[in-house]
């Protein structure tokens, strides 16, 4: 497999930029792929035991991360997988839950999911989540034992993960186990692609004045046209999640249903599951009172990018001068990077 070729045509005919360091990190995926996959029985035999299983690219955010691995995810024809985190761990509760009976849920999550991949990759990879923090070292310790290869890109390098989180001496086990079988390459460039391409906020409206509320309804009515208003009611886990303004995939909200709330990543991986364009009214600034509120919606809108669900946002706040609590300061600017691109008009 050359990379480096394919990867070349494919900026062409996108018409993306050629970056030189993006280059270096597609000849280290390369390399990557041909030690764990493009192996002929000799090389197999006499099998490194210092190659590494995972490959985590880190990088700020906008430098082309995802664009880089996703090229490289669609060009492999291995058994694969590609899941947000929050996602994969819902996946993994939920079957430990079903098998609670069985003394090692873990041997046998693992066990099911070699059967179904030889390769994961994990976007924008982070834990907020101390039950999984405290769980991730004997879980990735197994799937790598099971010769399950896996790819991350993260804002994070992997010795800053969970960093400053509750009982994080807990957490040291898996960095251990991440760092023993990971191949960490960091992306450096000086511009955020997203920013930069889509300055054009068509549907980033600030301040709340009368013209950008006429601007948001009059966007909404003609998104709505012809569709029935139905009350879509989710279901998940016994409890459920009402979606008062619902017009057939198409959904509004304030901010305050979406994240003032005790919803987390199920909430809005259903949501997300239901509708295809997402109105959101009255996005607040942030600060350490409503940290939590904050965390909520870099959260929702991981998972919003990942389905690529565009949006449309009222707030009194311009989106570049949006503040942040201090904990989640670098993690909520791949939330900036990311609505720059979900409300352009660029983004359908």
């Amino acid at each position: 497999m050359n990379l480096s070729f394919s990867f070349l045509k494919y900026c062409k005919n996108n018409n993306f930029e050629i970056n030189k360091n993006q280059l270096k990190i597609i000849d280290n995926l390369n390399d990557y792929y041909k030690n764990n996959f493009n192996q002929n029985l000799l090389t197999k035999f006499f099998k490194n035991k210092r190659n590494k299983l995972a490959f985590y690219l880190v990088g700020d955010v906008g430098v082309g991360k995802t664009m880089i691995l996703d090229f490289f995810f669609n060009n492999i024809s291995e058994r694969k997988l590609r899941l947000h985190f929050n996602e994969f761990m819902i996946k993994f509760h939920n079957f430990i839950f079903d098998n609670k009976n069985e003394k090692n849920g873990i041997d046998l999550f693992v066990r099911d999911l070699s059967k179904k991949v030889k390769i994961i990759y994990f976007d924008e990879f982070q834990v907020t989540n101390i039950v999984d923090a405290m769980i991730l070292g004997k879980l990735f310790k197994k799937i790598f034992e099971a010769n399950i290869k896996v790819i991350f890109s993260s804002n994070i390098r992997i010795k800053d993960l969970y960093k400053d989180g509750l009982q994080r001496d807990q957490f040291i086990p898996f960095l251990k186990v991440l760092e023993n079988h990971s191949n960490e390459k960091e992306l450096i460039i000086n511009d955020d692609y997203r920013s930069s391409k889509n300055k054009n906020l068509d549907r980033f409206l600030s301040p709340i004045i009368q013209s950008n509320n006429f601007k948001f309804n009059k966007f909404f009515r003609g998104i709505t046209k012809n569709r029935n208003k139905t009350k879509k009611v989710l279901e998940i886990k016994g409890r459920k999640l009402e979606m008062k303004s619902f017009f057939e995939g198409i959904v509004k909200f304030d901010f305050k249903e979406l994240c003032e709330r005790n919803l987390g990543s199920e909430d809005y991986i259903s949501i997300a599951n239901n509708c295809n364009f997402i109105f959101i009214e009255n996005l607040p600034d942030f600060n350490e009172d409503n940290s939590n509120q904050q965390q909520r919606f870099i959260t929702f809108i991981d998972i919003i990018y990942e389905k690529k669900i565009p949006l449309m946002i009222t707030s009194n706040i311009n989106l570049d001068k949006i503040n942040s609590a201090k904990s989640i300061k670098e993690p909520f600017k791949r939330t900036i990077s990311r609505l720059y691109e979900l409300t352009s008009m660029n983004y359908n």
